[in-house]
């Protein structure tokens, strides 16, 4: 089969890979139907040194279950599937505390003989944990909104659930990108009142407002902070969801949040150290958030997409073929792209 691979530091390459086989009773094989670019793949994409590769890229796909070993009981061959961007077995004691990040026996996609999501098939071990049947056909409309839930969605939900955003809430968004929208989403959906969406690309943030964000804030830096709390009356927000991961985020993210509020960060963290200094102890503010569990949240956000609630697909606003993936990633890092679809 053909698949991704990423050599080193803008050097992504489709090359022809062993073909996924049954290697335990509990795989699964599925046939991707969609994938995507993640912001994430972007910090290898800036650099990953040639030494650490190559690496089999992508963990966001789903697609049609080809084989099932014979422990597989939830889904069978010919059934629409979607899998998360961990795999996991769904009943060890941290996936029932809903911390499937840190399943016992998972793991990521693309490591350790597992294959990734950017191909035409993948393995899938753990595949009664790790899968969803999705209640459509295979040439469904709903597909690309579907396959929000494998990352973006569950992770701006994260943001959201883990700041405990409540009805009536402020709520700022640092980041206009696919998390940041779909923690918009989230934020409207757990009811706040208010949304202040931070983001200087006008195609985004007007994304940003037909999802829910009632305010939008272009300015970075100090004139961010400003602006936050002027709109604020000068208190700031309550609950910031921290979408970036760059140290000028989580400190803006610190320089809007009111005292006793909380930070909610889920963006793949660039930096070694949190500017979490003594001023901001003296003002109680709460730091959570992190790697977001998808699997815990599938199911609860996916009844919105199937009656159309809401329509997450659209942060996909470019789509490319395997042959064209190198342009995909090359689309979203130069910010051409908001988040790329991918169809084998």
């Amino acid at each position: 089969m053909r698949a991704t691979l990423m050599y080193a530091a803008g050097d992504v390459r489709v090359e022809t890979v062993p073909d996924p086989k049954i290697q335990a009773p509990t795989d699964a094989v599925v046939r991707i139907l969609l994938s995507c670019v993640c912001g994430s793949d972007l910090w290898p994409y800036k650099g990953l040194d040639s030494a650490a590769g190559p690496l089999l890229m992508g963990h966001e796909f789903l697609g049609v279950v080809e084989e099932t070993g014979s422990a597989v009981t939830s889904v069978k061959p010919g059934e629409v599937v979607l899998a998360p961007f961990l795999w996991c077995d769904n009943t060890c004691d941290f996936c029932q505390e809903g911390l499937h990040n840190s399943c016992r026996h998972g793991g990521p996609w693309g490591a350790n003989g597992v294959d990734g999501g950017q191909g035409e098939y993948a393995r899938v071990p753990h595949a009664d944990g790790t899968l969803v049947k999705l209640p459509v056909p295979e040439d469904s409309d709903l597909l690309p909104g579907l396959l929000t839930l494998s990352d973006v969605l569950c992770t701006g939900y994260h943001a959201a659930h883990s700041a405990r955003v409540q009805p009536g809430d402020t709520v700022a968004v640092v980041g206009d990108g696919a998390v940041g929208q779909g923690a918009v989403i989230s934020a409207k959906k757990l009811g706040a009142e208010r949304i202040i969406l931070m983001g200087r690309h006008s195609d985004r943030t007007d994304l940003g407002r037909d999802f829910g964000a009632t305010d939008v804030v272009a300015e970075r830096g100090a004139e961010a902070v400003a602006r936050v709390r002027d709109l604020t009356g000068g208190d700031g927000v309550a609950k910031v969801l921290e979408c970036v991961g760059t140290k000028d985020a989580v400190t803006t993210a610190f320089g809007i949040a009111r005292n006793g509020g909380t930070i909610s960060r889920v963006g793949v963290p660039q930096y070694a150290e949190v500017p979490f200094r003594f001023p901001d102890y003296w003002r109680n503010i709460t730091l959570t958030g992190g790697i977001a569990p998808a699997r815990a949240y599938i199911e609860r956000l996916m009844p919105d997409v199937l009656d159309g609630t809401i329509d997450p697909g659209r942060v996909f606003d470019r789509t490319v073929t395997l042959d064209d993936i190198a342009d995909g990633y090359r689309a979203m890092n130069d910010r051409e792209a908001l988040k790329v679809l991918v169809r084998p």
